[in-house]
């Protein structure tokens, strides 16, 4: 019985404990809140229907950052998403990638790549200028330089 009654009162502790997760500040349903996701990432922002909508901000646990717009949950409209390691995109989003106008920077080298995206990938014409000044005009369907998480 002794034993019992410890195994009981240990499970009601640890159910207890939200480890991290939830809702930890406003109105993560419908309104302004702030989320704290278990794997330490958070976000900072508006919720339609318990989910990411409207203007946001999120802070993953690698350093990453999106500062932007949010549709049903995904990245959507315009956004700035920063790496850890100081890469840059600045454009347009559609379902988590770039997709329609944008830019993205490599930091270390200042290289700007400006144009079309589409699905995450380079679409169509695109200007690349580089940090030693040199500017080229592409056309492509290339994949952007692919970030590791």
């Amino acid at each position: 019985m002794k034993k019992k009654l410890i195994l009981i009162s240990i499970l009601c502790l640890f159910s207890s404990i939200s480890w991290g997760q939830g809702c930890v500040k406003g109105n993560c349903i419908n309104g302004l809140g702030s989320y704290t996701f278990n794997n330490g990432d958070e976000y900072v922002g508006e919720y339609k229907d318990n989910r990411k909508h409207g203007q946001g901000t999120y802070l993953y646990k690698d350093g990453d950052k999106y500062v932007g717009e949010w549709k049903d949950g995904n990245k959507n409209g315009q956004g700035t998403y920063t790496y850890a390691n100081g890469n840059k995109y600045i454009g347009e989003w559609k379902d988590d990638k770039f997709h329609g106008q944008g830019a993205y920077i490599l930091a270390g080298e200042m290289n700007v790549y400006e144009g079309e995206f589409k699905d995450g990938n380079f679409y169509g014409q695109h200007t690349s200028t580089y940090a030693h000044g040199h500017h080229y005009v592409r056309v492509s369907t290339r994949k952007v330089i692919v970030e590791e998480k």
